[in-house]
């Protein structure tokens, strides 16, 4: 029996604000997508993740969803959508729907009427209400990702309401049977249109613990600073979501999802994740998760992607998706270059994203080498950025228009673009690297034909080699076929003995430099090579 379609695919994540305005109204949008099919097909991935496209007051830009049976004015029409649905599919490219099923936006008609219908209303325990405590204060300690206490006063029912990050973001009750089924039926909705499956945002939140019981704090001696040490990381996030049961939501998600044939639904899980059902098998819970570990690391070592490796062999049924850049998070060679991020440093962490095992998650604009932008306070507009200034500059710098072609605004639109075309990127438009065969561009079109052209590569296990750091090595390995992968994860060059590289063959395609003579080669800075034992 053939593996399922997503079981090793590549899919490309587009942040459709941001990747190409067709209209010249600032606001990259759905036509602009259909635009850059062509160049999306030229990198050989299997299909493209969309950022949330459905009407949103956008305080959290797009994440607060207003209306999830239409599209975002600014990004088109519905129309517009079934054009680029239908023209992706006749390329050979799947198309997968950001859904944002946790929560709401506070406009979102199914809030306002459990606000205003009354405590007796048909919706009225639609989201998470709760009494005030008797002093007036919040009902519990539950803390917001972004900051300060996880609830909302409404005095229209004198009562808070739960928002697990923005106060603009009530939490949908899933424990309430309709709404739950109406969460279930926007997925029905957008698989009948043709669509092949989701990203779920924060998987691990649709249940909360409904005696409302306090989080724990995490202890003094295990917190840690990091891009988003605020106070919600404090306390262990063990009541507010990332409940056991949640287990039970994502089997019920899935199977609604597989009812509509071959389709692929998986999560997004930054909390608690082995509690809440990140790593469960792709016939248990949803398909396929990722989680922060990659996403959130600054120091890249062996050590570090071994354990993060060991990690998920503890779990062998899970499928895992593998991410190192996305919207929320620094891109991938800043976090690990620092301000001036090598070239070489870029082609290595694209050639370690492809020849991780599990589905890989592509960033826009990773293909490029893309550093992170550098924005003013003023250029600011998410609103985890402008809460943190100046602790963090928010996640705006890898929000940045795609650059497509030298020019003000780097080919992103005839109009002024909601985020600057920054000038870290205008050297590394697609139109400079398009024809140049040392680009990153290039390297990454030759890395994605590697991986599929493999079985190995696709879908094989993974095991480690014995080498000394900072070299990483691991062999991909499928029925008769094995690959063995080595990267120098310094920017010095080094010199490797790895008895099993006996007799083997060095593939042409790499980034940098590589010799080898019987077991031992020789590898140039952040050198990434590939060898058929």
């Amino acid at each position: 029996m053939a593996e399922p379609w997503w079981q090793g695919c590549v899919l490309y994540h587009v942040y459709v604000r941001s990747f190409f305005d067709s209209d010249g109204d600032g606001q990259g949008d759905l036509p602009g997508v259909e635009a850059k099919l062509d160049y999306i097909k030229s990198l050989g991935v299997d299909g493209i993740w969309l950022s949330p496209i459905h009407p949103s007051p956008n305080r959290d830009w797009g994440y607060d969803v207003a209306d999830f049976e239409g599209v975002q004015a600014d990004y088109g029409t519905m129309e517009d959508f079934q054009h680029l649905l239908d023209g992706a599919h006749a390329k050979g490219l799947r198309i997968i729907l950001d859904e944002v099923l946790s929560h709401t936006s506070d406009e979102h008609a199914w809030f306002v009427e459990s606000l205003t219908g009354g405590k007796d209303g048909p919706k009225a325990d639609w989201y998470v209400w709760a009494d005030p405590s008797k002093d007036g204060t919040a009902p519990n300690n539950w803390l917001s990702v972004f900051g300060g206490p996880a609830w909302a006063y409404q005095p229209a029912r004198r009562q808070h309401y739960h928002h697990k990050f923005l106060r603009q973001q009530p939490k949908l009750n899933w424990r309430n049977h309709g709404a739950r089924e109406a969460a279930l039926s926007v997925l029905d909705n957008w698989l009948a249109k043709g669509v092949d499956g989701f990203r779920l945002d924060v998987a691990g939140t649709f249940l909360h613990d409904g005696a409302l019981s306090d989080n724990p704090p995490v202890p003094s001696a295990e917190r840690t600073r990091d891009d988003w040490a605020h106070a919600g990381n404090l306390q262990r996030h063990l009541f507010d979501s990332n409940l056991p049961e949640n287990v039970e939501t994502l089997e019920a998600i899935r199977k609604r999802v597989e009812a509509h044939g071959e389709r692929f639904v998986f999560g997004e899980f930054s909390e608690e994740e082995a509690r809440c059902g990140a790593y469960l098998s792709p016939t248990e819970g949803l398909h396929s998760a990722y989680t922060f570990v990659l996403l959130l690391a600054r120091t890249l070592t062996p050590k570090f992607i071994k354990d993060h490796c060991e990690t998920l062999s503890a779990y062998p049924a899970h499928w895992p998706t593998i991410s190192f850049s996305n919207h929320d998070v620094p891109r991938t060679v800043s976090r690990f270059g620092g301000e001036n991020p090598s070239p070489d440093l870029a082609k290595m962490m694209f050639a370690l994203l492809l020849s991780l095992r599990g589905t890989t998650l592509i960033y826009q604009g990773e293909e490029l080498g893309l550093p992170q932008a550098s924005l003013t306070r003023d250029q600011l507009r998410d609103p985890v950025g402008d809460l943190y200034w100046p602790y963090s500059g928010g996640r705006d710098g890898a929000r940045t228009p795609m650059p497509w072609a030298p020019g003000p605004t780097l080919g992103f639109t005839d109009g002024t673009p909601w985020l600057p075309a920054t000038s870290e990127h205008e050297h590394l438009t697609v139109a400079a690297q398009e024809d140049d065969p040392g680009s990153n561009l290039a390297f990454a079109r030759e890395m994605v034909a590697l991986r599929k052209g493999s079985p190995a590569m696709t879908l094989g296990g993974l095991e480690f080699l014995d080498v000394a750091e900072p070299v990483l090595a691991f062999v991909r390995r499928q029925d008769d076929e094995a690959i063995a992968c080595l990267f120098n994860l310094s920017a010095e060059p080094r010199f490797a003995d790895i008895p099993e590289l006996e007799g083997s063959i060095l593939l042409e395609v790499r980034a940098g430099d590589a010799e080898l003579r019987g077991g031992s080669i020789g590898l140039s800075a952040y050198a990434a090579v590939f060898l058929r034992l």
